[in-house]
């Protein structure tokens, strides 16, 4: 790689790390996995980054890997690697509501399936629009609205359940 290809990438990944972990954060639920996963990220944009240079769709090509990347390992992990419980996380006593909120959310957003959880972060965290999201997913527009909408539908549901009031904007 020359020097100023390296300079180049050195400064991609400064500015897309943060973006890249937090989305990640949000993927797997777990900090360790989601700098794994932008770690892999990283790698397979660096590898490919002669071919991308030049091109704008360098951030769509890194978030499409890092979505791909995801939802291959919990293929792989749902044969290989079962949790046999989850440890208990030491959490203080915090009485702002929307703080908790955002830890629900956070732990609901686990139990769903890995493309539908990658549609409601991407349209709904990341603000993308429908065609990025589908860009990002490699699927078309369709889907991204039916994984969106049954992933928010199993989210509602699981509020509902937990005894809060679901408000529709």
């Amino acid at each position: 790689m020359r020097s100023r290809e390296a300079e180049e990438v050195t400064a991609f990944v400064r500015a897309a790390y943060p973006r890249l972990l937090r989305t990640a954060f949000l993927l797997c639920g777990d900090r360790g996995r989601a700098e794994d996963l932008v770690q892999t990220t990283l790698a397979k944009t660096v590898v490919a980054w002669s071919r991308l240079q030049g091109s704008e769709g360098v951030d769509h090509y890194v978030q499409r890997v890092l979505v791909n990347t995801y939802v291959s390992s919990r293929r792989r992990r749902s044969w290989w690697e079962q949790p046999i419980g989850r440890i208990a996380e030491g959490r203080a006593r915090d009485d702002y509501g929307p703080v908790e909120q955002r830890d629900w959310l956070r732990r609901a957003l686990d139990g769903l399936p890995a493309r539908q959880r990658a549609a409601v972060v991407l349209r709904f965290y990341e603000d993308l629009s429908e065609q990025d999201a589908a860009h990002a997913l490699g699927c078309s527009v369709g889907t991204v609205k039916s994984l969106s909408s049954r992933g928010l539908a199993t989210l509602r549901k699981r509020w509902a359940e937990a005894g809060h009031e679901v408000h529709y904007a």
